[in-house]
């Protein structure tokens, strides 16, 4: 629960569902209490059945084909370059929602390299 408060609620506000594995984390009396007083859906799906949730699954097959065009160009080095797969995935339209995933859940684009060198009002008030 603390996790969950420190690093979900506390960024993003309190979500409607929270969708997890069956894992004991998720499923005791004192986080099915509190996400009841919160007024949240939990629901779960399983690790080895990701068909259970489709949004999971989509994004599992995005992911899967952008690491192996990565590795076929890179050898063996995927753990290097997942952040940068996820990073192309979160700043890629997407045409089912018509927006970036990371505009989703962030609120606003996110400030790519190419931008850093434009005067703008975003790369002016960026802090790193």
């Amino acid at each position: 629960m603390k996790f969950i408060w420190r690093n979900i609620v506390c960024h993003f506000g309190i979500p409607k569902e929270i969708i997890s594995d069956n894992g004991r984390q998720f499923q005791g009396r004192r986080i099915q209490e509190w996400c009841q007083s919160l007024h949240i859906r939990q629901r779960f799906t399983t690790v080895a059945h990701p068909q259970a949730n489709g949004q999971v699954e989509v994004t599992n097959r995005i992911l899967i084909q952008g690491i192996k065009r990565r590795l076929e160009r890179v050898g063996g080095n995927w753990a290097e370059k997942l952040t940068s797969v996820l990073w192309v995935y979160m700043t890629t339209p997407r045409g089912s929602i018509g927006e970036t995933p990371f505009s989703v859940v962030y609120g606003t684009e996110a400030i790519i390299r190419a931008e850093l060198g434009i005067p703008s009002h975003r790369v002016m008030n960026f802090s790193e």
